[in-house]
């Protein structure tokens, strides 16, 4: 028996040693877990139940690998991503096959799927040509390869205040009543470039024209063409403003109680500074229910508008809740998709595929998919990857340890070999 109990022995402290020399292999492997064997008694059994009091010795029962976090590590690659916190990336395999990994060291293919080094191409949620996130059933994600659309300037918001000092210029003699190109017919002037539906610039100008205390007239000029022209061609006011003795907002004449709505006015077509024709704009509506008169300098604190010209994709930012951002030479961003992690009730139940990737198995259970940072999913964080979370200078004790336990289990067959030549020799 004590043979038995001496190859029992030897043949676990091998597999032991097979399971750490494989966590030291695997000490630089972005992604991989760390494998611990476990291993049980033997004893025998009698038929009525009862249990020798003497062992046969140990049996290996499992080996199984521990998910605990391992250290971050950055990189140059805005596509590698890691996971803080619970969860695994979902890979579908070049035959359909669905993978989970925690290694996300990801590269884009020459189909602009995101992918991993072994082709299989990273889950999430697509997004359409809008940047709208579309629900539903996830898929292997895509960069675009397409540039970003122009969009047409719809509105302009602005912020700025009006000196109350400025003297009137407004002459009721003179014909036309501001010219553009004299500063002394107007007390302000300030630009905003604007886009057509080509994404042309448009250089859009208004100029605020001081009528009597506390009234202003405000002109817009598209490239130095008069936005509301008279029969002449003379530039129109495309709004006269109104403040309180205070020198707060305008007033709203139709209910003071109400901010200033918004002036709606078309822009005309035009030749640009480049010498080519814009389009026409239909409708453009210009905020300007925070500017203010008070008596300070003519100051501009914020000018806005929501077109943009096309542009070209530039780079990839990858945020904590999964969503991908695309940022383009127009500099405007938009998502084009997110991704979708998995976890697992029983995550030790996963089933080891190589490559980094597990499988799910019966005893994992079904996956549990989400968004990242919602439920059990940790967030992501991009530009780094997830170091092995092997413990070198343990498994290198541990794998002393082991070789011990080896040298003592060929000792306990050599003792017992040497019992029984004893025997042999008896005469």
């Amino acid at each position: 028996m004590s043979f038995q109990q001496g190859v029992s022995g030897l043949t676990a402290s091998a597999r032991n040693l097979e399971v750490i020399g494989n966590n030291v292999a695997n000490a630089s492997t972005v992604g991989a877990k760390v494998a611990r064997a476990e291993f049980a008694d033997v004893y025998a059994r009698a038929i009525s139940g009862g249990a020798s009091s003497i062992g046969l010795g140990v049996n290996q029962t499992a080996v199984t690998q521990q998910f605990s976090q391992g250290s971050f590590q950055s990189t140059d690659n805005p596509l590698d991503m890691a996971i803080n916190g619970g969860g695994f990336f979902q890979l579908k395999d070049p035959g359909g096959m669905l993978q989970y990994t925690r290694n996300g060291q990801f590269k884009v293919d020459r189909a602009g799927f995101i992918t991993n080094t072994q082709g299989a191409k990273l889950i999430g949620y697509p997004a359409n040509d809008k940047g709208v996130l579309v629900p539903g059933q996830a898929q292997p994600l895509t960069l675009p390869t397409a540039g970003i659309k122009p969009s047409i300037t719809a509105n302009v918001n602005l912020e700025l205040n009006l000196d109350a000092r400025g003297k009137t210029t407004l002459d009721p003699a003179i014909s036309p009543v501001i010219n553009f190109n004299d500063a002394n017919t107007y007390n302000n002037a300030t630009s905003v470039n604007v886009y057509d539906s080509k994404g042309q610039e448009v250089a859009l100008t208004y100029y605020f024209q001081k009528s009597t205390t506390d009234t202003w007239s405000v002109y817009a000029a598209a490239n130095g063409t008069p936005v509301n022209p008279d029969g002449a061609g003379n530039p129109q006011a495309i709004s006269t403003l109104k403040f309180p003795s205070d020198g707060s907002e305008p007033i709203n004449a139709v209910d003071p109680t109400l901010p200033l709505p918004p002036i709606a006015f078309a822009v005309p077509a035009t030749t640009n500074t480049q010498g080519s024709v814009t389009e026409p704009i239909a409708v453009v509506k210009l905020d300007m229910a925070k500017l203010t008169q008070y008596g300070a300098i003519f100051g501009v604190t914020n000018v806005t508008q929501d077109g943009f010209p096309p542009g070209q994709l530039s780079s990839i930012k990858i945020q904590p809740n999964g969503i991908v951002l695309a940022s383009y030479s127009s500099g405007q961003s938009t998502p084009i998709g997110q991704v979708q992690l998995a976890t697992f009730r029983n995550v030790q139940g996963l089933q080891p595929q190589g490559g980094n990737t597990w499988s799910s198995t019966f005893d994992s259970g079904d996956p549990i998919t989400g968004t990242p940072g919602t439920g059990n999913l940790g967030g992501l964080q991009s530009g780094v990857v997830e170091q092995s979370n092997v413990d070198l200078t343990n498994e290198l004790v541990q794998m002393m340890v082991a070789q011990r336990i080896y040298q003592a289990n060929a000792q306990t067959i050599k003792t017992q070999d040497s019992i029984l030549q004893t025997l042999v020799n008896l005469r």
